[in-house]
């Protein structure tokens, strides 16, 4: 629930979706845009996986790891406490894949900061961030309830995460630990929940937000195609 205004604490309707006898063609096109959702982000995670490892870095900017998997096992932990549900499978696979692409941020990640970052600073550091990614998901579970807060926060950190794959470019000089097939899972990823939930379930929050998210991942997807393909410079090696 979400107020209407400062002092308006009416409650803003809202439903689920498909509803009780939804015409067998709305349930379809809702189990076709959940699935494409759910396919294209697992070949997100999987690609990211794979040109981490290769390219020896992280491929998915840290902030946003830290989010999506505070938000992939808080809401796994919710779907089961009331038994095993799809949901909830998809977000122990999805929570499992980011374990495995937080490993090569632990492993890789000091090589991309400062000489000053010693060992104990690194660590401090990755606790913090995502320790607060935790924090946020919760304090959004606290104020919006399971239902809205799920959707704000997975919108709001995807749109994080489109501005970030753009800085992490820039600060990289090039496409080191990206790809052009990440890109785009990511964009198709995020297009069909916009169109399952802002357009079909009416909601101008959610939609704006997916259009912005949909900005952001065209712009990373032409930076991909047209600027360099090898990235400048490497990485420093990182101190003791």
């Amino acid at each position: 629930m979400i107020p209407d205004g400062p002092s308006d604490k009416r409650p803003v309707r809202t439903r689920t979706f498909p509803a009780r006898g939804a015409p067998p063609r709305v349930r379809a096109v809702d189990l076709m845009l959940t699935l494409v959702s759910g396919v294209a982000w697992t070949v997100v995670y999987v690609e990211a996986i794979r040109v981490g490892l290769r390219d020896r870095t992280y491929a998915m900017p840290v902030a946003a790891l830290a989010l999506n998997f505070a938000w992939e096992a808080t809401y796994a932990v919710l779907e089961f406490r009331d038994g095993i549900s799809p949901q909830g499978v998809v977000n122990v696979v999805w929570a499992t894949a980011d374990v495995v692409i937080i490993w090569t941020y632990l492993r890789f990640g000091r090589a991309e900061l400062p000489g000053f970052v010693t060992r104990p600073v690194f660590a401090g550091w990755s606790l913090m961030v995502f320790g607060t990614g935790f924090a946020v998901q919760w304090m959004f579970l606290a104020h919006f309830g399971m239902h809205d807060a799920t959707r704000y926060a997975a919108f709001l950190q995807n749109l994080l995460m489109s501005g970030l794959f753009i800085s992490m470019y820039a600060a990289r000089q090039g496409p080191l630990g990206q790809s052009l097939t990440i890109a785009v899972a990511k964009w198709l990823g995020t297009l069909a929940p916009t169109l399952l939930f802002g357009v079909i379930e009416d909601a101008p929050f959610i939609l704006g937000l997916g259009i912005l998210c949909s900005v952001f991942d065209l712009a990373y997807i032409g930076l991909l195609l047209r600027g360099p393909r090898t990235p400048v410079r490497s990485l420093p090696a990182p101190s003791r």
